[in-house]
């Protein structure tokens, strides 16, 4: 990556009232090889060269085809996979350098909401003790936490005399409500919200997107909100950041990422969203693109986009994008594109 667009992507980075700020980081893992001496002979690009920030208080809407690197963003920042290049502060304090116990004391400050709601709790674990066990593990809230696991589920909407049942006595959309539970047992100010009404019944997206901005105003969280769904993205997210194999492509506020969409690939996933009119549907046009996604072990030189692309040239091919702002100062608007 070129001096040039570090430096504009470290600037956007450094936006005011930032909580999150990362800055060209990089997840890359190891593929290897050998049957008795295992050696490297690839990386997976998962992640390469990401900078955005993430304001206090807002949700910062993060979407894109299944593969691209988002999931694996989110744990990135919250140092479940360590990133191998860049940095990811949290209120100007690099976690990459952070090890150890004080590792955990910012974690206590970061949670995750995870997308599957049948997998992602413990089924021998009681309601209580799954809702309960963060506040073990940070010796939290010793001598109440049956107080407090009773609060957090009204919180949530469920009944607290659940504590005592089981994740299999519930449904899809109870089980998301006590994985958010958990995720707010120990009062953090930073959620990951990695697709978490994808697996749920459309009913049951819209009540956990309402609680999910219900707990917002309350507890004044802020949200990175990972998902494929367009309109889901278009109704919590302030910002929107458009990600493709392993590259944000565009990234501004959201009116203006559905009205005035600038990258090419952004256009691509607009022109894919139905329109519930009949007329619209049949009128608009669709941009379809050819080719499938390249692989994150050999990405291709230059844009990454380029092998996909309809308004390809031959700069494209050769020369690495820069990251710039073409908005204006109160109005950003960054995109990774030599034709815009």
């Amino acid at each position: 990556m070129s001096e040039q667009t570090s430096t504009v992507e470290t600037i956007e980075a450094d936006s005011q009232d930032a909580l999150v700020s990362v800055k060209d980081m990089e997840v890359y893992f190891p593929v290897t090889a050998g049957l008795l001496v295992q050696r490297k002979v690839a990386d997976v690009k998962a992640v390469d060269g990401v900078s955005f920030s993430v304001k206090r208080g807002e949700t910062l809407g993060l979407v894109g085809e299944s593969g691209c690197g988002k999931s694996t963003t989110g744990k990135a920042i919250l140092q479940l996979n360590r990133p191998t290049g860049g940095s990811v502060e949290f209120e100007n304090t690099d976690l990459t350098q952070v090890k150890g116990r004080s590792l955990r004391q910012f974690r206590r400050r970061m949670q995750m909401i995870f997308q599957d709601p049948y997998a992602s709790l413990n089924p021998r674990m009681s309601v209580g003790s799954i809702v309960s066990e963060p506040l073990t593990i940070h010796g939290l809230a010793k001598g109440q936490r049956k107080e407090r696991v009773e609060e957090l589920l009204q919180t949530v909407g469920l009944n607290p005399y659940f504590s005592s049942r089981y994740p299999h006595e519930f449904s899809g959309g109870q089980r998301q409500r006590i994985g958010i539970a958990r995720a707010l047992a120990v009062e953090p100010e930073f959620i990951v919200c990695d697709e978490p009404v994808s697996a749920l019944d459309v009913s049951i997206q819209a009540q956990i997107i309402n609680l999910l901005q219900d707990l917002q105003e309350e507890f004044g969280l802020t949200y990175l909100f990972i998902a494929h769904d367009l309109s889901v993205v278009r109704h919590i997210s302030d910002r929107v950041a458009v990600m493709y194999l392993g590259h944000i492509m565009e990234l501004t506020d959201r009116d203006s990422i559905f009205e005035n969409p600038l990258h090419p690939y952004t256009k691509a996933l607009l022109s894919a969203v139905p329109i519930p009119d009949p007329a619209l549907e049949r009128e608009r046009e669709r941009i379809i693109l050819t080719g499938d996604v390249p692989s994150p072990l050999a990405p291709p030189s230059g844009c990454v986009f380029h092998t996909r692309c309809p308004i390809v040239v031959d700069e494209c091919k050769t020369e690495t994008p820069e990251w710039r702002n073409v908005g204006t100062s109160s109005e950003e608007h960054w995109v990774w594109c030599h034709r815009v």
